[in-house]
Parts: C-alpha cells; sequence; structure tokens
C-alpha cells in the first residue's frame, strides 16, 4: 500500500472518530426529575426533589403539561397501553407498584422493559395488554411489547393513574411534580417539553 494512501485512510479513519466523538458529546445529558414546586416565574419553576436537592427548571414554548389522576383497575382493558413501574419476582414476574394508563396519543411511548429507579431494583415496562385474568389475591395482567412480554401481579393496593389534559397554571408551589427527561444545559439549569402534575393529592407515582 502507497504511503499517500494509507495517510489518507488514516486521515478519514480520525475524522470519523473525531464526528463520532463530536457527535456523542452533544447528545444531551438528561436528569428526570420528583418533586414538589416551590416556585414559579415565568417558564422557570424551582423544583424541590425528593432527595432534597433544588433544581432550576425552564419550560420550552411547546411544553406539554398533564395532569395525573387515580383510575380504576376497569379502566385497563385488552389493547389498553399501559406503563407499570414493578418489582422483579423469584418467577420472573412483575409485582406492579404503580400502573398509568397511557392515552391513545401517548401509545407506543417508551415501549419496552428496562431498569427504574422510583425504588431499588424496580423496573419499567410499557407495554400493550394482552390479557387480563382475575385471581383470588388479585389480578394478572400479560403485557406484550416489541421485543417480548411480561407477567403482571396487581394487587389490590397497587396505585393506578391516568393521564389528563393540564395546563401550565397547575405548576405552582405545592405542586407535585414527575419529569421523565429534563435536559441539563451547561449553566447548571434544567430545560423540560413535558411534565406531569398530581392532581387532587396525587403524587406522580413513577
Amino acid at each position: 500500500m502507497h504511503d499517500m494512501t494509507k495517510r489518507l485512510i488514516g486521515v478519514t479513519a480520525l475524522g470519523l472518530m473525531l464526528a463520532a466523538s463530536t457527535s456523542f458529546a452533544q447528545q444531551p445529558q438528561t436528569v428526570r426529575v420528583r418533586g414538589t414546586v416551590e416556585a414559579a416565574d415565568g417558564p422557570m419553576i424551582t423544583v424541590k426533589s425528593r432527595d432534597g436537592q433544588s433544581y432550576k427548571i425552564k419550560l420550552t414554548d411547546n411544553a406539554v403539561v398533564r395532569g395525573i389522576v387515580k383510575a380504576p383497575l376497569s379502566d385497563i382493558k385488552a389493547n389498553s397501553f399501559i406503563g407499570v413501574t414493578g418489582m422483579p419476582q423469584a418467577d420472573g414476574s412483575q409485582k406492579a407498584m404503580e400502573i398509568h394508563i397511557f392515552p391513545e396519543a401517548m401509545r407506543g411511548t417508551g415501549e419496552g422493559h428496562r431498569p427504574w429507579d422510583l425504588v431499588p431494583s424496580s423496573t419499567m415496562t410499557n407495554a400493550t395488554v394482552a390479557q387480563m385474568v382475575k385471581g383470588v389475591s388479585g389480578d394478572e395482567i400479560t403485557l406484550k411489547y416489541k421485543d417480548g412480554e411480561k407477567k403482571i401481579h396487581v394487587a389490590p393496593d397497587t396505585v393506578i393513574v391516568t393521564y389528563v389534559p393540564g395546563d401550565r397554571s397547575e405548576l405552582k408551589p405545592g405542586a407535585k411534580i414527575f419529569i421523565a427527561a429534563a435536559n441539563k444545559k451547561d449553566d447548571g439549569t434544567l430545560e423540560a417539553s413535558a411534565v406531569s402534575v398530581g392532581r387532587d393529592g396525587v403524587v406522580p407515582p413513577m
């Protein structure tokens, strides 16, 4: 191989590596926020998280606010798209700590099964209800997603909520909120395009 060809290949490879590293560096770091609104000033809200940390969060111009309200188990039907925060069981199933029922417009949001941070060892499964079976000690839901399925055990004390349209006026001091992915800015503030806020005393259980 000629020296010139070797140099060209080397320069091309270096360029690809630099482009890849730059692309990686440009990916915004996201932060999950659970907490209570302490102050609201226009598009900026101050939230005290559950670990005591205070966050300054700017809402984007088109930020979506969704209310979180309690829902009955009967609202979950075959083909419903739901999210389940669960605890893994020895038989491979999940014991539901909370279930949130997605409206049809949010079908497909975060589909799949992954680790979660509500409590240590918890998981999140966003998937479609394939089957529901009533049992003596609770209900069992079979969830199917593109990479597999999970059996979910629903106990009488499982928290069940759903989403309703919300408004920025609800983001006032004392409101309990959840932000799944706020972008961390260079100055340490956060920017959010979607906020869930509890209504009627509901703390978003995600």
